[in-house]
């Protein structure tokens, strides 16, 4: 289970390589939801060839070039960057110049401004909150969640990546997660619970099980979960919690160890007292939920 703390994608190669090719199907999902019928304010403008200028009007680190991109190819416009993605920028900056026929250009401009101001505004804030993690000499993961917009969880989850956090699971496929209601379903015994994920996800996929008390958490560590998560515990007890964990593991040859991640309401204010030295993760919503986006406008040239 262990593997070198604080890995960043970015680091390794293009994070817009690891987007899937159904992305393209995802953009042409949000322009046909923009534009289902006619378009009456591009038959107004016609087709002369324009340029515009994407201006970034608020500081942020810039994310979701693959989006904004495939927006306009699909339209036949092109997109030449002037900030590189992952960057930070201050307003007002030119971050980019879109060329194209001048209906196209402002048939992709809303949608395209909407997929960068909400993945950059993601990065924006899992980029401060993995700094103040830094900062506190923390140097492990920082991790969303799985509470993600339904249709944008792919943009969410990409925006994590360039800022340097994981995204977390990606959906249900991806990892066993056993919460408090699979417990409590399943008769409310934690072993069997993970017994039975074993049995069905087998050698390859993870199990992790979501545990309130420290009773919990050490019945997870005995059935050999593979990731065990302190939901909402107090930052004066989880530390003590997770050290005799890790001691329980140990003491009883759990080769390959298991991971410890904490959650629960953790932002800001509060992150850097919940990161410790037995703390492998630290997962919040609170870098992708209700963050504040980065203000961008695609302004033609004239």
């Amino acid at each position: 289970m262990d593997k070198p703390a604080g890995l960043k994608a970015s680091e390794h190669g293009k994070v817009a390589n690891l987007l899937p090719p159904t992305y393209k199907r995802m953009v042409s999902g949000w322009l046909e939801e923009d534009c289902p019928s006619f378009d009456y304010g591009g038959f107004v403008v016609g087709e002369d060839d324009k340029e515009a200028r994407l201006l970034g009007k608020s500081a942020g680190m810039l994310a979701g070039v693959p989006f904004f991109d495939e927006v306009f190819r699909q339209l036949d416009c092109t997109v030449e960057w002037h900030v590189a993605e992952g960057d930070t920028f201050e307003p007002v900056k030119h971050c980019a110049t879109v060329r194209g026929p001048v209906r196209n250009l402002l048939l992709g401009e809303r949608v395209a401004l909407n997929a960068l101001a909400r993945c950059s505004g993601i990065a924006t804030k899992s980029s401060r909150l993995l700094s103040l993690l830094r900062a506190a000499g923390y140097p492990n993961t920082l991790a969303g969640t799985r509470k993600t917009t339904p249709g944008f969880r792919l943009a969410e989850k990409y925006a994590m990546l360039v800022a340097g956090a994981d995204p977390h699971r990606h959906d249900l496929s991806a990892m066993t997660m056993l919460k408090d209601n699979h417990i409590w379903a399943c008769g409310g015994s934690i072993t069997g619970a993970v017994h039975a994920a074993q049995a069905a996800g087998g050698f390859a996929v993870k199990v992790e099980v979501e545990c309130g008390t420290e009773e919990e958490a050490a019945e997870a560590v005995r059935a050999r979960a593979d990731v065990v998560m302190l939901d909402n515990f107090a930052a004066g007890e989880v530390h003590g919690v997770a050290a005799r964990l890790k001691e329980m593991g140990r003491a009883e040859g759990r080769r390959g160890g298991f991971l410890i991640e904490v959650s629960g309401g953790l932002e800001e204010g509060n992150v850097a007292a919940f990161a410790g030295p037995d703390v492998d993760v630290v997962s919040t919503s609170s870098i992708h939920q209700g963050v504040k986006h980065v203000d961008f406008s695609l302004k033609i040239v004239h």
